[in-house]
């Protein structure tokens, strides 16, 4: 379950340690690049307190909205597992894709051809430069795990996402994964 190296489609999970980051604290990230130049993903499991309908009101739907990351949070961001809908998908991996055509999408949405089990939306998104990724896991900033779910990883409940893969992982995490967000509440 645990990779060694990092690739594009795999999970990023925060390791307990990283408390005082409010961006990556218990966040679970779906890396959707992977290069020498560096690297970009996605935060699965810390939703925003408005829906996609908030942001564009043409968009008749309450798809919630994501916190992706703290890099360029004025814009929109949307994974999603239906290509074969949305042109101008960039394929990730396992039949998950990364943006498209906005304006189809919108219709589909409207049209109730798109269901929030298979697209997510992201204000901002998470970056790596060259070698920061690396030097973080290094760092033990991080622990790899394969994206067991695949496309069905968008209409994954994030509520828990973070504990349920620390208890995945096992041993010492399990102990992590029940302790309090805030460690001086224990």
């Amino acid at each position: 379950m645990i990779s060694m190296l990092p690739k594009k489609g795999c999970l990023l999970v925060a390791e307990p340690t990283i408390t005082n980051d409010m961006s990556f604290n218990r966040s679970v990230i779906l890396l959707t690049e992977y290069t020498k130049e560096g690297s970009v993903g996605f935060i699965l499991n810390k939703p925003l307190s408005y829906s996609i309908n908030d942001l564009i009101p043409e968009i008749d739907a309450n798809f919630m909205v994501y916190n992706g990351g703290p890099v360029e949070q004025d814009n929109l961001y949307f994974l999603h597992n239906v290509p074969e809908l949305i042109p101008e998908s960039v394929e990730i991996s396992y039949g998950l894709y990364w943006g498209g055509d906005f304006e189809t999408t919108k219709n589909l949405i409207n049209e109730g051809k798109i269901s929030k089990e298979n697209i997510r939306f992201f204000l901002g998104y998470s970056g790596w430069d060259t070698n920061q990724l690396e030097e973080e896991l290094e760092e033990n900033s991080w622990i790899i795990v394969e994206n067991e779910l695949q496309n069905k990883i968008i209409g994954k409940n994030s509520q828990n996402f973070w504990k349920e893969k620390l208890n995945e992982i096992g041993g010492e995490y399990i102990y992590f994964s029940n302790s309090p967000e805030n460690p001086t509440l224990n």
